[in-house]
């Protein structure tokens, strides 16, 4: 079973490979449905799959939204690039791309937008030249092993992660509302917000939970065992960053780990799935896989993670001879004991327990906002790093 992770920006691509995951998913600036997301510029892709391929995981483009004719000239610059330098395959639905992926060689997953949902839709697909296709979010177990034993194709399927309410990309509110189209990736996720009812004659009335059209985030963790047919296991995120990039994929790796070594549990599920709920999520649900999920919705907005991220610095300077980083005490303060993490490009995300900390009198227990301070690290970090002091959440 691949791992296949989401990666918006260095940092996310860093952590990812670092966690372990086997492959990583990355979009172009401007040309895939998480146009929030940090993404690449054309100039850096030959440098994110060699870096990728260095370190054994493979690397897919997500080019997922519709093509306008205005940007047929562009698409072809696009995918000439992802050609040389190397690319493991594109994620796509468009037919426009699909066409031009199969004349360049390039290897076509068919992308959830497709929304395909039984064998008879899959097999025309691949008589186009499809060789994986990531099923549509709706469905079942069943289904998605059916589809595998009758078509022979490599299926993927979202494991975890954010889920739409409609079909995903479908939904024409944020269109309607903002003039942000989700299908070309700029939905503002309207659905997540808290709604009243309003008659005709202005009269309110609000629901128990009036968050009616926000689904709980997306967890096959505990189903995990049930899905060792499939050939890759996605992972939703690149709006998320390295610290949800970072905790998911190793969680899903050790889950992985423990199915083929015949002790996955309960127990170990209970332990993982605290460890997820540490980074954002708007509480869990297994989705389709199981059941028809009408009843699985969010209670609140945003996050529900039992953690929180407050950045308190910046990497000034890294003495590698004593394993010390040096920033200034932006806001907050930092005391023995906390947990701090350092994330950046090259670094990823890196997470420690403070055993150590100095500033100009020598070693102290407390640091308050203002002092310039070292820490010594277990770990390699970098000038500029961003440093957070993680707290559990109130």
């Amino acid at each position: 079973m691949e791992i296949l992770a989401p990666v918006g920006n260095r940092s996310m691509l860093t952590a990812a490979v670092k966690a372990k995951a086997d492959a990583i998913y990355f979009g172009i600036k401007d040309f895939n449905m998480r146009a929030a997301a940090g993404n690449f510029e054309l100039d850096e892709v030959s440098e994110v799959v060699s870096y990728c391929h260095e370190n054994n995981v493979k690397a897919y483009c997500t080019i997922n939204i519709i093509i306008y004719e205005s940007e047929l000239e562009k698409l072809t610059e696009i995918l000439t690039t992802l050609k040389e330098a190397k690319i493991d395959a594109v994620i796509c639905w468009d037919l426009a791309v699909v066409k031009k992926c199969k004349e360049l060689g390039i290897s076509i997953h068919l992308s959830t937008q497709a929304s395909v949902s039984n064998s008879e839709a899959a097999e025309y697909w691949k008589s186009l030249g499809v060789e994986r296709i990531v099923l549509a979010r709706e469905c079942s177990i069943e289904d998605v092993k059916t589809i595998k034993e009758k078509t022979g194709l490599e299926i993927e399927v979202f494991i975890h992660g954010a889920r739409c309410i409609s079909y995903s990309g479908r939904c024409f509110m944020s269109e309607e509302l903002f003039n942000k189209s989700a299908n070309r990736g700029e939905c503002l996720q309207p659905c997540r917000r808290e709604y009243k009812v309003v008659d005709e004659e202005n009269n309110e009335m609000i629901m128990d939970n009036n968050f009616i059209m926000s689904a709980k985030d997306l967890c096959a963790l505990p189903i995990l065992d049930k899905l060792t047919f499939v050939d890759c296991l996605k992972i939703e995120g690149r709006n998320r960053g390295a610290d949800y990039v970072s905790k998911v994929v190793s969680v899903y790796r050790k889950a992985i780990d423990a199915i083929k070594e015949g002790t996955f549990n309960e127990d170990l599920v209970k332990e993982l799935t605290t460890e997820l709920k540490q980074v954002y999520n708007k509480d869990f649900s297994t989705g389709f896989f199981v059941d028809y999920p009408h009843h699985q919705r969010a209670d609140s907005y945003g996050s529900k993670s039992s953690t929180q991220k407050v950045q308190i610095g910046k990497v000034s300077n890294y003495y590698k001879k004593i394993s010390a980083a040096e920033f200034k005490v932006e806001c907050d303060e930092i005391n023995l004991g906390d947990k701090i993490a350092f994330i950046g490009p090259t670094t990823g995300y890196e997470e420690m327990i403070v055993s150590e900390i100095h500033d100009d009198s020598g070693k102290i227990k407390k640091a308050e906002k203002g002092t310039m301070i070292t820490v010594k690290t277990d770990f390699l970090v970098r000038e500029n790093d961003k440093v957070y002091l993680v707290k559990e959440r109130s």
